[in-house]
């Protein structure tokens, strides 16, 4: 997708501060430090439009940016650093859960895996009530550039088995060569497509 225009409307912990929910909203989540910023930057070709941190754990509120004027990106909190204090994790969940059962313009949930690690316990609750909800999922396997080929094909079969899904229900990606972006947009448009 070209893109022309890109603006940060806000950020949020309630539903009440979130904005207005005219534009379908694609919302990205997974455990913290998978690449879920890194991903949107990608995606929208800016370096730093999505705060990237060296720190695991950062991204504690629920952000919202606009694309093109068509169509909104979430940025949700990531899950499962252990580092972070209890009560702030804590409080991650219902942030998140009620983003997600509460919010109408939702229409894809991008669930970012490591491809070098085995889906935890905290992913595979996470899609099994992301099922429970029928929200519609794509699963996008980051960090592809710190692996061989062979190792690829290998823990691509691993997740894929682990999740119930088939090898075209996988993508993967890297924020550093770039590749899986064109495939991601794809799923993206298709799906605003596919709901008018």
């Amino acid at each position: 997708m070209k893109i022309t225009s890109l603006e940060f409307i806000k950020s949020a912990t309630e539903p009440f501060q979130y904005p207005e929910d005219h534009l379908p909203e694609v919302a990205f989540v997974g455990r913290s430090n998978v690449g879920k910023s890194s991903l949107i930057n990608v995606l929208v070709n800016r370096r730093r439009f999505a705060k990237i941190s060296s720190t695991p754990g950062r991204t504690r509120l629920v952000n919202f940016f606009r694309i093109n004027n068509r169509l909104g990106f979430v940025d949700l909190p990531g899950y499962g650093y252990a580092k972070v204090p209890l009560e702030i994790r804590k409080s991650w969940g219902p942030i998140v859960e009620r983003y997600l059962t509460e919010r109408r313009s939702l229409s894809l949930v991008v669930v970012i895996l490591d491809l070098r690690r085995e889906p935890s316990g905290d992913d595979l609750t996470l899609i099994d009530w992301l099922s429970h909800y029928d929200k519609k999922i794509l699963f996008v396997l980051t960090k592809a550039d710190k692996l061989s080929k062979n190792k690829i094909v290998v823990n691509r079969r691993i997740i894929r088995d682990s999740l119930k899904v088939t090898d075209s229900d996988l993508i993967t990606f890297s924020a550093k060569t770039g590749e899986g972006k064109e495939s991601v947009w794809n799923a993206i448009i298709n799906v605003m497509n596919t709901q008018g």
